[in-house]
């Protein structure tokens, strides 16, 4: 017979299995990136991201790139380019104002064309024809072109139609025909055109189509009177008004009941949760019954003959009762 092997001959082999097996590696942590990788990343972005439509992620994106290199004038550029876009104008001309302290320069030494027409679109025209005058003498064809058209605007709306239909007359005569450019100078021509017609004969001719009577008045009118105001004096003053005046709030019509006409519906019965026998209708009805007898027959008047006939007449049915029996 074959002799088993011996139990320590199971223990070198096990021993030895346990030997080829390889220890485990630990994964390797990534590298982060660095800046200038980063910001190629973010570039691509930016741009998938305008070429999109997206300007809201592209404005954060230009955060992100303006967060590593503060003063990339790309990112600046773009960023003020996407806020004028969006009709942000205070923080575009907050941005301006920024950019201008990082550069350590003169107010009107970065986009100052844009700070222009940031102003212009606020409304603050007097700053925006200061800026508008101190760069006119700057720039090259294209820069000036664009000077003209914000001064036509600012010109229109300061009430100076003759100098901006001037300017946009120049403009239309150096415009290439047929673009979007030709037919927003036709627009804004016609209607510095109508201000004009009407300043100088329009008006003559609106008031020679009015009556006579009417036409004299109107010569020899006062001036109107100031607009009283619409609001209540006791109101203004802040004094107190009395309840009635002020005007109730009408109930919503979610919270109205199906087949309830507010101010037509009698309101519900307020005692409506209590039992029956505790309502103050139960208990003045069940006061009368106890008034009026409790119970008592309804009133029959009885008089000395028929009592007796009445008990004649009982002791007859108890006699033919008894003879009955």
């Amino acid at each position: 017979m074959v002799p088993k092997p011996s139990t320590p001959q199971k223990g070198l082999k096990h021993s030895s299995a346990s030997s080829h097996k390889q220890p485990k590696s630990t994964p390797t942590k990534k590298q982060p990136l660095s800046p200038s990788d980063r910001l190629k990343r973010l570039f691509t972005s930016l741009c998938a991201q305008i070429d999109g439509g997206y300007f809201a992620n592209a404005i954060k994106t230009c955060d992100k790139i303006l967060r590593i290199d503060l003063r990339d004038q790309d990112a600046l550029q773009t960023k003020l380019f996407l806020l004028l876009q969006t009709e942000q104008y205070a923080a575009a001309l907050t941005l301006i104002s920024n950019a201008n302290k990082q550069s350590g320069k003169d107010e009107n030494d970065v986009f100052s064309f844009e700070k222009a027409y940031t102003l212009h679109r606020l409304h603050r025209e007097d700053d925006a024809t200061e800026v508008l005058k101190a760069l006119k003498e700057e720039g090259d064809e294209e820069e000036n072109r664009g000077f003209v058209h914000l001064e036509a605007q600012l010109s229109y709306r300061g009430g100076e139609y003759q100098t901006a239909y001037d300017l946009y007359n120049t403009l239309l005569d150096t415009a290439e025909p047929h673009s979007d450019e030709q037919a927003d100078i036709l627009t804004n021509l016609s209607a510095a055109q109508a201000h004009l017609d009407f300043l100088t004969s329009g008006y003559l001719t609106s008031l020679s189509e009015l009556p006579q009577p009417l036409t004299d008045s109107l010569e020899f009118a006062p001036p109107p009177l100031a607009v009283v105001p619409s609001i209540p004096t006791a109101v203004a003053q802040g004094k107190d008004v009395p309840q009635s005046a002020v005007q109730q709030k009408k109930p919503r019509t979610r919270r109205i009941p199906k087949g309830v006409v507010p101010g037509a519906t009698p309101p519900p019965d307020p005692e409506r949760w209590l039992k029956k026998s505790e309502r103050s209708s139960y208990l003045q009805a069940h006061a009368r019954r106890r008034r009026g007898g409790g119970g008592a027959t309804q009133g029959v008047v009885e008089t000395p003959g028929t009592s007796s006939g009445a008990g004649s007449g009982g002791g007859a049915s108890k006699g033919k009762k008894k003879g009955k029996k």
